[in-house]
């Protein structure tokens, strides 16, 4: 197949050859704004997010046994020097560790044993992780694994009375305080254990982040970013799964 690049002083087209089909140009901005605009207002990002699971599930690529709950900080322009003279007053500054950042946070529920995203939910960057886990959660679950940050979430109001297994790391001041012995030894070896589990909630956000690019917000408000996050982890659902769907449709 040839890819041939056509120019006219008003639009572009890619013809391809030798079918001699020819692809319209890409929609102009206003056409883009109004369709974003559409999707948000009906709240299609997150139907296209459980349409794209939905298709998963009916293939078996994603289970619902288990729960992984992560964050993730995406930045938002700190200037005042912008049309508003002010910054973004969605978006919130933190600290994490010795670093602040300003901006949002990306928060995720993943499937335990795909690896695979089932729930997104956005909020300032400032928003304690452990307040969203029962917003993470799908309720089919029966474990569910997180780091230290959500410590305490089963007393949570919305979580108390739930059953399920938590697997939520303790904070490393705790176990380094431990004496040393047989005790620390097994509590280190079962932190290990956790982590190892645990390491696959990352896999999506290293897609979104470097295969698509996105580390920086691109709207002002929450509403807009957090759609446009939905959209992208159904994406990075699909890149993450296409080796097993490709299997799966050979079968």
């Amino acid at each position: 197949m040839i890819l041939a690049s056509v120019s006219t002083p008003t639009t572009s087209y890619l013809q391809i050859l030798p079918n001699a089909i020819t692809f319209e140009a890409i929609p102009d901005e206003t056409t883009l704004l109004k369709f974003r605009r559409r999707l948000e207002r009906h709240g299609l990002a997150a139907q296209m997010l459980a349409t794209v699971n939905a298709h998963l599930v009916d293939r078996g690529l994603l289970l619902r046994e288990g729960t992984m709950v992560d964050a993730t900080i995406i930045h938002a322009a700190p200037s005042t020097k912008n049309r508003a003279k002010a910054r973004d007053p969605q978006m919130h500054q933190t600290r994490k560790g010795n670093q602040w950042s300003f901006g949002m946070k990306a928060h995720i529920g993943v499937d335990r044993d795909s690896g695979l995203v089932h729930t997104v939910v956005g909020t300032a960057a400032n928003v304690a992780d452990v307040t969203q886990t029962a917003a993470l959660l799908h309720g089919a679950e029966q474990v569910v694994h997180g780091d230290a940050g959500y410590t305490g979430a089963d007393k949570c109001d919305e979580l108390r009375g739930k059953v399920l297994h938590w697997n939520i790391a303790e904070k490393r001041g705790k176990v380094k305080a431990l004496p040393e012995g047989a005790l620390k030894e097994a509590t280190q070896a079962e932190e290990t254990r956790k982590a190892k589990i645990r390491a696959r909630v990352e896999h999506p956000f290293r897609v979104v982040k470097r295969q698509f690019g996105h580390v920086k917000v691109r709207y002002r408000g929450l509403a807009k970013n957090t759609a446009q996050l939905m959209t992208l982890f159904a994406l990075s659902n699909l890149w993450m799964a296409r080796g097993r769907m490709m299997l799966a449709m050979a079968g």
